[in-house]
């Protein structure tokens, strides 16, 4: 189980007539990182410069990095990292564009306003708490779907999608695999059960 944001965004402050940009995204690998970074220096390419640092949920444990992107070392990357640490976020990608205004911040006043950019953006992003659960199709007649969904609504299995032919096929979310094992004391009969893979919910 991790913390992370609940939606993409966009958001700035100004700081001494500097604008810092923040675009704040939800993020599940490494390409798809460099994906946003590319779209966003590709958008603001004549920003002076476009600061980064994200947390990925995996594994072997977390991934992070940050990119001060020109900025004095330890100003603009490293202090948006913290921020995700402290916060426990993962699978989050934070990327801060200043145009400078004409006026230096100095290295305190370029971390206090990163900072700010960074923590107003994940304010308004917005947290939740995903858990990995594994994705099975499963196949019911009719006569055991209410008691499914019954069962389903009471042990945390989250109904992905439904498919009503002579059977009907469930696509279902579960976080134990022994949730089969409730699921056969409960005489509800499953006919056929099929891992799809992994994900996030």
């Amino acid at each position: 189980m991790f913390k992370t944001i609940k939606e993409n965004i966009t958001c700035e402050i100004v700081e001494k007539k500097s604008k810092f940009i923040a675009n704040i995204f939800y993020v599940e690998s490494k390409e798809e990182v460099e994906n946003f970074i590319k779209q966003m220096n590709k958008k603001y390419h004549d920003a002076r410069h476009n600061c980064y640092a994200y947390r990925i949920f995996s594994k072997q444990g977390i991934i992070e990095k940050s990119s001060d992107d020109g900025e004095p070392s330890g100003t603009a990357g490293a202090p948006m990292l913290t921020i995700l640490s402290k916060n426990e976020l993962a699978n989050v990608l934070v990327i801060v564009t200043r145009y400078f205004g004409g006026i230096l911040l100095g290295t305190g006043g370029l971390v206090k306003a990163y900072s700010k950019a960074c923590n107003l953006g994940i304010e308004k992003a917005g947290t939740i708490e995903k858990n990995i659960a594994q994705i099975y199709t499963i196949e019911l007649d009719y006569n055991n779907i209410n008691k499914f969904k019954y069962f389903a609504k009471n042990n945390d299995i989250i109904i992905l999608k439904e498919e009503y032919l002579t059977n009907i096929l469930l696509d279902i979310a579960i976080k134990k695999e022994e949730i089969f094992k409730k699921i056969s004391e409960k005489e509800i009969n499953i006919k056929k059960i099929k891992f799809i893979k992994e994900m996030y919910v």
